[in-house]
């Protein structure tokens, strides 16, 4: 559960890499204010940096700043020339600081998940750690895209990747604006227990996928980003669809939700309306979270998109 939790909290991005811009190094230091809201100061652009999650990983390559990530976290395999750079350690617990200073790193990029000892341990080593935000907002994720550009040079890179990705959302806005329905739309992350599974609360990026994609998150009114449902809610509310999460790691399937006790009463399991979901599109905060929007619209609303 806590290794779902912790892969699905870490939220990608179409490999659409340009190649490493050359900038010239700055004569004197910037000083930022990262995600986690400490000052960090540093030279720009950053030549060396080590990737301390999925989401920035992604970030970086998709924005053509690739060519200066020098190691990477262990969950980080996306794009396939992620898994080329050299593996540094578990995002969520032991990282191998030996190898991140032997890789002369003028920058770590961090995230939200990463404990705060670890950050104080590697600062404490004298490098430069500055935390990136995960997003609430589509317009937190240009946020976010800017500033990695921003932190390696490639800030005209990540703009046009933040045009592209604004453009892709406003169409998905467009096309959903006609549906005369808003399916109900039940999201699972973790089945260990099936009969009290995980879903996504209000004021998560699923709830706003959901919403985006033309549909109401049934977990939008229940209290808490992740919460544990009963068969029986699911029974009197019934769910539109049912979209699995936790297909990625999990390995549910929809025949194995359908054999689950009392499920076969749901009205979405009878309609057929269960389906696997590529969770790496929405739990990763990166520009992959539009991929994941498309594919939520297109299964919410095929009338719309035929």
């Amino acid at each position: 559960m806590l290794r779902k939790i912790a892969v699905w909290i870490v939220l990608v991005a179409v490999a659409t890499a340009c190649g490493p811009a050359v900038v010239a190094q700055q004569s004197s230091p910037a000083t930022l204010t990262d995600g986690a809201g400490r000052t960090v100061t540093l030279r720009l652009p950053a030549e060396r940096v080590i990737s301390l999650a999925p989401s920035n990983t992604e970030v970086l390559f998709a924005i053509g700043a690739a060519a200066q990530v020098v190691g990477r976290d262990s969950f980080s395999d996306y794009p396939p020339e992620a898994r080329n750079v050299a593996d540094i350690g578990g995002q969520v617990g032991s990282i191998n600081v030996e190898l991140i200073l032997s890789k002369k790193p003028d920058l770590v990029l961090a995230s939200p998940l990463t404990p705060p000892e670890q950050i104080a341990d590697l600062v404490k080593a004298g490098l430069t750690v500055y935390v990136l935000s995960n997003p609430k907002t589509f317009d937190d994720l240009s946020a976010n895209l800017e500033t990695a550009g921003k932190l390696t040079g490639h800030e005209t890179q990540a703009a046009t990747l933040v045009d592209s990705l604004k453009k892709r959302v406003q169409a998905v806005t467009d096309v959903v604006a006609k549906a005369t329905t808003k399916p109900a739309v039940y999201y699972e992350l973790d089945a260990t227990d099936p009969s009290a599974p995980f879903t996504s609360g209000p004021d998560t990026f699923v709830d706003l996928l959901i919403r985006t994609a033309g549909g109401e998150n049934f977990g939008g009114t229940l209290k808490g980003d992740w919460v544990q449902v009963s068969v029986e809610e699911l029974l009197s509310r019934q769910p539109d669809f049912i979209l699995l999460g936790d297909s990625t790691y999990g390995g549910v399937t929809p025949e194995q939700v359908k054999a689950r006790a009392g499920w076969q009463a749901l009205k979405a399991v009878q309609d057929g309306k269960v389906f696997a979901f590529d969770d790496n599109t929405v739990s990763r905060p990166g520009p992959r979270l539009v991929d994941g929007l498309e594919a939520m619209a297109k299964l919410i609303h095929p009338e719309l998109f035929k």
